[in-house]
């Protein structure tokens, strides 16, 4: 009979101590409740968006529907237009990945290849503004969104905002900048004997290299995108800019309990998908830092 060799990290043997088991299902347990309270709350959303208003508001409250009202799903989303609020969350979403990738992936290979003269302090302060807490430059951030320096500018009811964040990110160009330091400096000089300029370096040598990353990256911003609330709330006030999360927000005075239900359904539905789709890519940017080297 095949005996199994070993459990993750914990060997056949240390497997036969009873401490040792214990220990491995009690984690193996945590994990399983930690797994329900992470996926319970969207199931039963998604689940009580299918109920009719009886079945909804019923007590006990039943986990699987009675009877399926899918076309109640159809009748919210035509009444209440969510086609133009999607288009405008994957609007913003796209400029802000674009702005993110672009001025944050430069800036990591400004830190991690160029390096002039005093980047090792710029680096450090930009490091610092992550201990900052968010709350403390709302308040100005908000002034000049409204009086754009210089420009004397209002960013009101338009998307500007939200993708100049996105462009400076401290996190992002951290994220970067380590992962461009674990590309061997070789692959550049040959890229650079052969005639490539720095941008040429960048494009043709770092960005095809720099896939799993700048997947990984872009799955974060759209799913931070689409569910952020505070600053698409302050800034766009008119309906017709209004993103997915600040559209239900907005509507939940003149939606019943059971349409607001669909309505997230409707919110929850897109990182889910992007998230099964991008799934690979995720896993492969874990491990590509560590590879590149050999």
């Amino acid at each position: 009979m095949k005996t199994k060799e070993a459990y993750g990290i914990i060997g056949n043997i240390e497997y036969r101590s009873p401490w040792v088991r214990l220990l491995y299902w009690c984690m193996f347990i945590l994990m399983i409740v930690l797994a329900a309270v992470c996926i319970l709350p969207p199931v039963w959303i998604m689940v009580s968006s299918l109920k009719d208003i009886k079945e909804f508001y019923a007590i006990p409250p039943t986990l699987i529907p009675r009877s399926f009202n899918v076309g109640k799903l159809w009748e919210t989303w035509q009444e209440f237009n969510f086609l133009s609020y999607y288009l405008n969350t994957a609007y913003l979403a796209a400029g802000s990945v674009l702005f993110c990738l672009t001025f944050n992936g430069l800036a990591g290979y400004f830190f991690s290849k160029l390096k002039p003269r005093g980047s090792a302090l710029l680096f450090a302060l930009i490091v610092w503004t992550m201990m900052v807490p968010n709350t403390v430059g709302m308040v100005p951030l908000f002034k000049n969104l409204i009086d754009f320096p210089l420009l004397h500018l209002n960013l009101t009811n338009t998307y500007w905002p939200m993708w100049f964040m996105a462009a400076v990110n401290p996190v992002v160009i951290l994220i970067f900048k380590n992962f461009f330091d674990t590309i061997p400096q070789a692959l550049l000089e040959a890229a650079k004997i052969d005639g490539a300029s720095t941008i040429g370096v960048f494009i043709r040598v770092i960005l095809p290299l720099s896939g799993p990353v700048m997947a990984t990256i872009t799955i974060l911003t759209m799913n931070s995108v689409w569910q952020d609330f505070f600053w698409p709330f302050m800034v766009l006030k008119d309906k017709s800019t209004w993103s997915v999360i600040v559209a239900i927000y907005n509507l939940k005075a003149t939606l019943p309990q059971d349409i607001q239900f669909i309505a997230l359904t409707f919110a929850i539905l897109p990182p889910i998908i992007l998230f099964i789709f991008f799934q690979k890519y995720i896993m492969n940017g874990q491990s590509f830092g560590g590879s590149i080297k050999g």
